[in-house]
């Protein structure tokens, strides 16, 4: 959600089940605005809160050009210091799938991810899951920078059109884009993932007749393995899509039709439900 736009979309969010005071949100986009300008970032967007046990980290990203492999993350406990967020490294991806327990909100506290064995199966090699020595101890800045990584992998969208690569490889926000029509936002191919595409280049290509490179390079969700991950809700009385993830509760993308205006935001625990297969 972009900053500049973050009390104009609360009608948005209200509708969505998420509430947020409209203190709050001036009190953020005031502090996204600076940390827009002593970044030199193009757009900056805040991406959502995830809860702790002592304080909520709240997620904000911006970038100078490209909108997809430029993003730049930050966090902040509270909405005033903006902390860069590393990036996360693969024993942070490994370890966080296994910590069950909450997040503190302290992202200098490091736990141990599991207690006794390597959580590997009976009789398996463990370096066909982890090369090197078996970690153990995870600290919560590393979790959260891979929670973030999740869930922008899985629940990130875009609708169709809104990205455009140039010839140069740069992906860029498409200012043609007037928003998608209600024939289309009930489709859920109208809907792309907004991050590096994981299928081949020519998937788009046999599936659809409007076929077009620049605006069609990433994955749509009705391509998702397995299938049935999102919930789609129409409110043609306030010509409103949402898209809610399964996967990530509290992950919710908005997209006004006919309007250029859209985004995502989550609010959760950073937990993932493991459960959707047999929900759906």
């Amino acid at each position: 959600m972009e900053c500049i736009k973050l009390l104009d979309s609360l009608d948005v969010l209200g509708e969505a089940g998420i509430c947020v005071g409209t203190e709050h949100f001036q009190l953020l986009r005031n502090s996204l605005t600076i940390l827009q300008k002593e970044n030199h970032f193009r757009r900056c967007y805040y991406w959502g809160k995830i809860y702790g046990t002592r304080n909520d980290y709240h997620i904000a990203y911006g970038f100078e050009r490209d909108c997809m492999d430029g993003q730049v993350y930050y966090y902040s406990t509270d909405c005033f210091d903006w902390f860069l967020l590393p990036n996360a490294d693969k024993c942070a991806q490994f370890l966080t799938p296994l910590a069950i327990n909450k997040f503190e909100g302290d992202p200098s506290v490091v736990t141990n991810a599991y207690n006794t064995n390597p959580p590997f199966p009976p009789n398996e090699d463990p370096k066909k899951y982890y090369e090197g020595p078996i970690p153990r101890e995870l600290k919560e800045e590393d979790r959260l920078a891979a929670t973030v990584y999740f869930i922008r992998e899985d629940a990130a969208l875009i609708p169709r059109g809104a990205w455009f690569k140039c010839p140069s490889g740069d992906v860029i926000e498409n200012p043609g884009f007037e928003g998608l029509g209600p024939a289309d936002c009930v489709l859920f191919k109208s809907f792309l993932h907004a991050r590096p595409p994981q299928q081949k280049w020519n998937t788009n290509l046999l599936t659809r007749p409007d076929y077009n490179y620049a605006t069609d390079f990433l994955d749509t969700i009705d391509l998702d393995v397995p299938q049935g991950g999102w919930s789609l809700q129409v409110l043609h009385e306030k010509n409103l899509v949402l898209l809610h993830s399964l996967y990530w509760p509290g992950m919710t993308f908005y997209h006004k039709m006919n309007r250029p205006h859209h985004g995502y935001l989550y609010f959760g625990h950073g937990k993932k439900n493991l459960d959707v297969v047999s929900m759906v």
